[in-house]
């Protein structure tokens, strides 16, 4: 089980760049960094719904499962593998699609698992 979440907050910078945006941010940004080291995987989900009670912060959420001792040492490594431009064959540069609204490091606290 990961230790840490990062968690994103995303989207295009603008409705013509949303082609862009699924290119590179969807295409390969999201599994180059699930790559990274400590990295369990990668997952990005699209806003389809309202939020109750705020208006809607992002129109995507991204989520990074990560085994590490600390956030500190996550985002260290991270940081690392970002560049390094030879971390990943794959890689493809940012393209300037890409809107950041927040990002941040969750610690497991506990789950519940209520189905097999």
């Amino acid at each position: 089980m990961a230790r840490f979440m990062l968690v994103g907050l995303i989207e295009p910078k603008s409705e013509a760049q949303q082609q862009d945006f699924d290119d590179w941010y969807l295409g390969n940004h999201i599994e180059d960094t699930a790559l990274c080291p400590n990295f369990l995987s990668g997952s990005v989900y699209k806003l389809t719904g309202k939020h109750v009670g705020i208006p809607s912060p992002s129109e995507y959420l991204c989520i990074y499962e990560v085994d590490a001792e600390s956030s500190e040492e996550a985002e260290r490594v991270l940081n690392e593998y970002q560049r390094d431009p030879d971390a990943w064959p794959g890689r493809e540069p940012g393209n300037g699609s890409l809107k950041v609204i927040g990002s941040g490091w969750y610690e497991f606290e506990r789950a519940y698992h209520t189905r097999g």
